[in-house]
């Protein structure tokens, strides 16, 4: 098959699996076309049967508050889709990609050609962005025009239906997967060595730092685990809550115990190296840094919220807490951390239970539902 993917490029958690979708599509024989203002983040260096596609705009003085993006999206989207002969587009995130993808659509229909679109709800776009009343019609009308609607849990499922109240939208539930190449236990301590003295618990926290990801409770769930014995906290990711999170870290003086790695390209390697990952979001989607941890073998401490319960399993292969119950949260973290049966235990589980998500499992799902589309 020919397909167009269109994502935002940023890190986070629609672009990750939209570009890793797209990768694994190529691996399987599949010409995939990426589409977007810039090449997305893990879209590294050359990969066969994978094409990038850069929305250009005009720089105008009338758009210097305002550039029309969404135009300049949908009119290379009909490009790609006219050029390539794509059988289909698959976007990533309802606003604007799903609306954008129509329009190019109307241009094909117009020309007497066809383009199948699938769209892949990705969490905020439904939760947040897409209920705002600026672009909640806009939203509903395109999920409901899109060929093929998913989510990546049943949670997100639940949500669209209740915010949109489109019951015909028959919402397919695809989750997120990982890469076993890339997200797997480790082989010896390397990693460890690489990221924390001798003798230190490793506790990881990977996000884009917004506010939905409760920075404040990880730095605080590593303070009482500090206060018991030596660790290390290794922060992964960038976003608008690093500098309070720096000013946390400081106030409490564990500045010297505390890693900021900001973005980077191989999570898993810093993965591996850790005892414990935290994830006290307010709420998830999905919880993809959680379902990577888990893959790497690291038992996982996070909220009870979101699609988080339909990824780590309460009590086999992590703890789960309401969200901002910080003293729960810290108390799990040292059960797992002082218990190194259980610890053995929740890393024997939770490796086993990511392989329930790895590509080879996930990815036929999107064959077999881009195959029902087309047919």
């Amino acid at each position: 098959m020919r397909i167009g993917i269109t994502c935002y490029p940023t890190y986070g958690g629609s672009g990750a699996v939209a570009t890793e979708l797209g990768l694994e599509l190529a691996r399987r024989g599949h010409d995939v076309h990426f589409i977007s203002y810039a090449s997305p983040f893990r879209l590294r260096g050359y990969a066969e049967r994978v094409t990038f596609h850069e929305v250009t705009q005009l720089e105008y003085p009338l758009f210097e508050q305002s550039s029309p993006y969404a135009l300049a999206l949908a009119v290379k989207q009909h490009e790609v889709a006219k050029r390539e002969q794509l059988d289909l587009m698959h976007v990533h995130y309802a606003i604007p990609h799903a609306a954008t993808a129509w329009l190019a659509k109307q241009m094909l229909l117009h020309e007497k050609l066809d383009l199948k679109i699938v769209t892949t709800l990705h969490g905020t776009d439904i939760t947040l962005v897409g209920q705002d009343p600026s672009y909640y019609t806009l939203t509903k009308f395109s999920i409901e025009q899109s060929d093929k609607v998913t989510a990546v849990s049943a949670y997100l499922r639940d949500e669209t239906y209740r915010a949109f109240g489109c019951g015909q939208c028959d919402v397919r539930v695809i989750p997120n997967f990982i890469s076993t190449a890339d997200y797997h236990p480790p082989a010896g301590d390397a990693d460890r060595k690489r990221l924390a003295p001798k003798g230190h618990r490793v506790l990881v926290h990977v996000s884009n730092f917004r506010p939905v990801k409760r920075i404040g409770d990880v730095v605080k769930i590593f303070a009482a685990v500090r206060k018991q014995f030596p660790a290390t906290l290794v922060l992964v990711g960038d976003g608008p809550e690093r500098d309070a999170a720096e000013h946390d870290v400081d106030g409490l003086g564990l500045r010297k115990d505390v890693r900021f790695l900001g973005k980077v390209e191989s999570v898993g390697d810093v993965l591996r190296g850790a005892d414990l990952f935290l994830l006290p979001s307010a709420t998830e989607s999905f919880g993809l840094a959680a379902l990577e941890a888990m893959a790497c073998a690291v038992p996982v401490v996070a909220s009870d919220a979101g699609g988080i319960p339909e990824v780590v399993e309460n009590g086999k292969t992590g703890f789960l807490a309401p969200p901002g119950d910080v003293a729960t949260m810290a108390q799990r973290a040292l059960d797992v951390l002082v218990d190194s049966a259980l610890h053995e235990r929740l890393k024997r589980n939770a490796a086993a239970r990511a392989l329930e998500f790895s590509a080879d499992k996930v990815v036929p799902r999107y064959e077999a539902l881009y195959e029902e589309v087309l047919s």
